[in-house]
Order: C-alpha cells, then structure tokens, then sequence
C-alpha cells in the first residue's frame, strides 16, 4: 500500500469494501432527521439530553423498566445497570478470564486449518465470538459448537426475513422455533445450573435481580447480536482486508499491540458493521457547524458518514491509514461503536479478540483467501453481513 499519511494518492481513492452494499441498503427513515458530521454525531451521543429511540421495541416491555435490557434504558437507571455490568468488560476481565478463551479457541480453529487445509472464515470467526460472549454472559452449560449454529441459523433467519403474506408467516414460525431452541437447549441448562451455584457472569448477575427466564432470553438474545453476530463480521472484514493488502498485513505483523490495535481502529472507521443509531432530543440543540435539532425531533446518526468525514477525520478519508488515529489525536474507535453512556461496553472485548484470533491467522505458513467473502445486508442491524469467505494454507 502507498504511503497514505501524506496523502499523495488520489482523493477518489476508496479502500472501504462494504460501501457499495451500503450505498444500497442504508436508508435515513423519512419519520427522522439524518446527522452525519463527525462533530455533531458525537454530540448529540455525549449530550445527556439525548435519548435512545428504539420505538419499534419498546412497548411490549415498558410496563416493566427495572427488568429491561440496558440497551433500551436512560438516565440513572441507565447509569446504574451499566454500572453494574461493566465489571464483565474491564481490562481486568479481559485479561484474566475472556484472554484465555480467546486464545484457547483460537488454537484450536487454527489447528483444524492447518490440518485441513481450508475453511470458512466466518463459520471460524461465529465460533470464536460465541465462545467469548458465552463465558460473559454465561451460557456455557450446552455444547458450545451446537450453540454457535443455532445462534447463527436463528440470526439468519431475522435477517432475511423479506417475504411476504403466508410465506412472512412462516419465516415468522420458523423464527421462533429456532429462539425456543436455543432457549431451551442453552438458556435454560444455564439458568439452572447458576439458580445452583451463581457464578461471574451476566445471568447470575440478573437472577439476583429477579429477571424472569423470558426476560432472561432477550437479554441473552440481545448480547448474542451485539457480541456475536456484529464481532463475526468485523473478524472476517479485518481477515479480507489484511489478507488482499500485504503492506498493511507486514505492518500488522512486525508491530505490537499498539501498531495492531491502530490498524483494527482504521478498519473499523471505514467499515463500521452497524450504520445508523436512532436517538430523540429532548431539548434543541446546535451543531458545531451550525446544524440544528429541535426538542422532541428523531434522529439517525449516521455513522458510516460521520467516520469519514473529513474535517474531523482528515485528509483521504477513504483510505486505510493506521497512523490516521495518532495524527488526528483521536484516543477511542471513532464512532463505530457508538459514544457517550451508550459505547459499546464490549468494544474492548471484540478488538482483543479480533486481533488475537487475526495475529494467529495470519503466522499460518502460507495462509491465503482462496475467495473473497459474499456481501450481504442484514436489516435487522443496519449492517453488512459476510459469508463464504474461505482461506486456505500449507497442510501440516
């Protein structure tokens, strides 16, 4: 790759692979207002006037606040059970408990590609964020392979559901048995053995809280799309990129975490798995160019914009630079995982576990992409899906 911090190539130049599905597919609802500056994307996160506006889900669980998933919360109920479930995500955590499983799975898919010869990228990845994700939320008490398909398949299914009439029926049956399936053969086994003995993770955490098992399984669903599904995609992005770029891929090699971390910052920026975040201000406010929102007005933030836009993310905002973050002073991902009381609590978790797993991939003798994933748009998540990448390498 040309030396980019500088600039010198074209300003056409555009390394993103996920743009032309998104250009597609990402749609500002006619309902709501579209922000796409960097400068006032972040505000609007940060500004604690601000809150989630996740209408199409909220109703059937209002009646209940204390019991609702974090995602759907704000203000001091917010603050509190964030709180309270950050310990699952710190450094420390990291480092003396998800480490090991990232490591450990990790081997042992690296070692089936090398005995083989050849797999599939995101089949390897889902495991890998299946297994870290289980670990945290608990959900170890099933075969943890099994548990990755049904997620996987269950997942699928909400994503493609495009049908209509009878047929929309019948995705909607099919749908639902697959989420009893994992309710019954991996939800319940854990509730039961942590109604046992609780342990540290997030289901022992709200059976002390009083959830209900219902509401157990959509907390269980919801981290299964923010630390499964969502880290999958970013894994094989990551693996497409570095395995077609071979400057960036000797820069990933040669360097420390800092150098790999920065890299994976960079890939994020241009390719945010999730496109828009839905907020609702509650008083009116000003951008730093002016913009204006009016109390009460539905906002999509649109974070594929925001994170190249120029004026904050500087010259060549298309292009793969790692050195972008440190010119640029910019010390988080960019926007791709959110801002403010709602960042992403797992950010941390899938950047270790992307670069543990991609570090591994890439020492293979003679690892190789033998063809370039599938791209594909999941609407349930606002974000591109990859598949059927497969990558091979010297058996042995």
């Amino acid at each position: 790759m040309n030396e980019v911090s500088r600039c010198p190539m074209s300003a056409m130049r555009d390394d993103r692979k996920s743009a032309g599905i998104a250009e597609a597919n990402v749609a500002i609802d006619p309902r709501t207002t579209g922000v796409g500056s960097f400068g006032f994307v972040r505000e609007i996160l940060r500004s604690p006037e601000v809150k989630q506006d996740l209408y199409e889900f909220r109703n059937d669980a209002l009646h209940d606040p204390e019991h609702l998933p974090v995602i759907f919360l704000d203000g001091e109920l917010h603050k509190k059970r964030r709180g309270q479930l950050m310990r699952f995500f710190t450094p420390k955590a990291i480092k003396e408990r998800h480490r090991l499983v990232m490591e450990q799975t990790t081997a042992e898919l690296v070692a089936e590609l090398r005995r083989t010869g050849r797999a599939r990228l995101d089949l390897m990845s889902m495991q890998l964020a299946c297994d870290v994700a289980a670990v945290i939320v608990g959900l170890t008490n099933s075969n943890r392979k099994a548990m990755a398909r049904r997620i996987r398949l269950t997942f699928a299914s909400i994503g493609m559901d495009r049908s209509r009439g009878l047929g929309r029926l019948v995705h909607r049956l099919l749908t639902i048995a697959k989420t009893m399936s994992f309710f019954w053969l991996d939800v319940m086994p854990a509730i039961r053995a942590r109604k046992k003995q609780r342990d540290e993770d997030i289901i022992s955490f709200l059976i002390d809280e009083g959830y209900t098992n219902r509401q157990i399984l959509v907390e269980c669903m919801t981290y299964a799309t923010a630390g499964m599904l969502t880290t999958r995609e970013f894994i094989v992005m990551v693996a497409w990129h570095l395995l077609e770029e071979p400057d960036v891929r000797q820069q990933f090699l040669d360097g420390g975490e800092e150098t790999q971390f920065a890299i994976l910052d960079e890939i994020i920026r241009l390719e945010p798995v999730a496109a828009l975040l839905q907020r609702r201000a509650e008083v009116d406010m000003s951008g730093p160019n002016g913009e204006q929102v009016q109390a009460g007005e539905h906002l999509t933030l649109d974070l594929r914009a925001a994170n190249v836009d120029e004026a904050s993310v500087g010259e060549c905002p298309l292009a793969l630079d790692p050195d972008r973050a440190k010119r640029q002073r910019m010390t988080t991902s960019w926007l791709s995982f959110g801002d403010g009381p709602h960042r992403c609590p797992g950010a941390q978790v899938a950047l270790h576990e992307t670069r543990v797993f991609i570090d591994a991939l890439l020492r293979v003798p003679g690892i190789r992409l033998a063809n370039a994933p599938t791209l594909g748009w999941c609407a349930a998540i606002n974000g591109y899906e990859l598949h059927n990448a497969f990558v091979e390498c010297e058996n042995g």
